[in-house]
């Protein structure tokens, strides 16, 4: 079968098409006929977590969508025939072999292409906004890099809980169209110096909540938004500044919470641990059509290269998907 893997060169992800044999799924596993797998930034990027910094390769993608070709023994949940989805390794692939925790029912309601948009992003968005971040109906969230991946899952989804939400791009037509999908205030600006106008926006209060995607560069000014009781999540650093001013003050007057949100130490039991939640919060959302990921563009199988040159110029707004080969 043909199946995508990467290696890192001096930080650059570069990828080769390889014929390998066919998996066969463990006990507690399921082998997956993919039907669309997305890209997510972080398995570009060395040492981000999702792929790592190291000189093999390995192989490459981590969400997917597809039908249940085989069960491994101990699978009672699944069967032959399913529609499926989930995060896995090496998803860019014409078979994939899934971990029973990482899998979970395809909603009818998505296609197959915005069936293999959800798993990742939205167990992040779900993590972020649920599980630590404790995003409730009314309030304000604030999201620097709205139009990233992430950013548009979690704006989608605080508009269907019924929060508001503030966004930054350095892109105005980005901006222009994420309003008729529920963006409440956006600011064209890659910079730190939103804090007039989010103070603005929420009355002088702040912001309940923070996804930070940028990274260091507008940490201090995330800080500075932040409402009484705040919290912020830090998602992402795609300017390259892993350090930013912390006003302690505020941490300590504000009784603010900050808290990271990654994979890159957790143990496989504590990466599927959030699904339960996750199936109980966001799948109804799905399967009633209220929520529904945002794609930009969908690629032939043979093109992966060129999808991910799209990704890494980001002009891209919502998910860039790779279909099954043919």
């Amino acid at each position: 079968m043909k199946s995508y893997w990467m290696k890192m060169v001096e930080g650059v992800g570069q990828l080769e098409l390889r014929e390998i044999a066919m998996p066969e799924p463990g006990p507690k596993q399921v082998l997956v006929r993919m039907q669309a797998a997305a890209l997510n930034r972080g398995e570009f990027i060395a040492g981000h977590g999702l792929h790592g910094s190291g000189s093999e390769a390995k192989r490459v993608g981590t969400e997917a969508s597809g039908e249940v070709i085989k069960c491994g023994a101990e699978i009672s949940a699944f069967k032959p025939g399913d529609a499926v989805m989930g995060r896995c390794a090496g998803a860019f692939a014409e078979y994939v072999v899934f971990d029973e925790r990482e899998l979970m029912p395809k909603p009818e309601a998505l296609s197959w292409v915005e069936a293999a948009s959800v798993p990742l992003t939205f167990l992040v968005v779900h993590d972020m906004l649920f599980s630590q971040g404790q995003l409730r109906a009314g309030e304000w969230m604030l999201v620097p890099g709205v139009s990233s991946g992430v950013g548009v899952a979690a704006m989608l989804t605080a508009k269907a809980i019924g929060a508001r939400v503030i966004g930054t791009s350095g892109s105005q037509e980005k901006l222009d169209r994420l309003q008729p999908l529920g963006l409440d205030l956006g600011l064209c600006t890659r910079g730190p110096d939103f804090h007039a106008a989010v103070m603005q926006a929420t009355e002088g209060k702040g912001v309940n909540l923070v996804i930070n995607t940028v990274g260091g560069s507008v940490f201090a000014e995330c800080i500075r938004c932040m409402a009484f009781e705040g919290r912020l999540a830090m998602v992402g650093y795609v300017d390259g500044v892993l350090h930013g001013d912390m006003d302690i003050e505020a941490l300590h007057a504000k009784r603010l919470k900050l808290f990271g949100v990654s994979n890159k130490l957790r143990t496989p039991e504590q990466r599927s641990s959030g699904l339960t939640g996750f199936k109980a919060d966001l799948l109804p959302l799905f399967a009633s059509g209220k929520l529904k990921p945002v794609i930009d563009s969908l690629f032939p199988f043979e093109q992966l290269a060129e999808a991910k040159a799209l990704m890494e110029a980001n002009q891209h707004l919502g998910k860039i998907v790779l279909a099954a080969p043919h």
